[in-house]
């Protein structure tokens, strides 16, 4: 064989050498393919959480809940002018209302809401159970920070408030 001429066997390209494995065999391209394809996998992962775990912290109809602030603050109002009050008292899922001032039939609607999760807010109907205190078996427990609100059955007033730690009795 002569100097400076390279032997071709047939079917071979330049520079190729047998005992090469082809490049899907090979480690290198299927780590570089790896990386953007796990982030596809990821990105898929976090829309599902975040569609599936969505917060409810936005309304959907704020313009209507705006309007409706006014009937809101008229009732407060309305319940400070007629100087009533309550207090609260939490026993696992019984709940007390002690209520101060004038008195509104047999019957009371307190509304207790999650702070951030909309789905566990629930509503009980308060019974009279002697001069100025209602009470009522509640559907699942709620703890500190769970805000509260009162109305009257005849829709004259309202109070609203959070749950403190000292509002549950041991």
């Amino acid at each position: 064989m002569q100097a400076g001429v390279m032997s071709k066997k047939a079917g071979t390209a330049p520079g190729w050498r047998e005992d090469e494995k082809p490049w899907f065999r090979q480690f290198w391209p299927w780590f570089l393919i790896a990386l953007p394809g796990s982030v596809v996998i990821a990105s898929f992962v976090t829309l599902y959480i975040a569609n599936r775990h969505a917060d409810d912290l936005v309304v959907d109809d704020y313009y209507k809940d705006g309007l409706a602030i006014n009937v809101q603050l008229e009732k407060a109002r309305q319940a400070a002018a007629l100087g009533i009050g309550a207090q609260l008292q939490v026993l696992e899922r019984t709940v007390q209302v002690r209520l101060r001032g004038e008195e509104y039939g047999e019957q009371l609607s307190l509304r207790l809401s999650h702070p951030l999760e909309a789905d566990r807010d629930f509503a009980v109907d308060l019974e009279r159970l002697a001069p100025g205190l209602y009470g009522a078996q509640m559907p699942a427990a709620v703890a500190p920070n769970w805000h509260w609100t009162l109305e009257a059955s005849n829709d004259d007033w309202r109070l609203d408030g959070s749950l403190t730690a000292a509002d549950f009795l041991d």
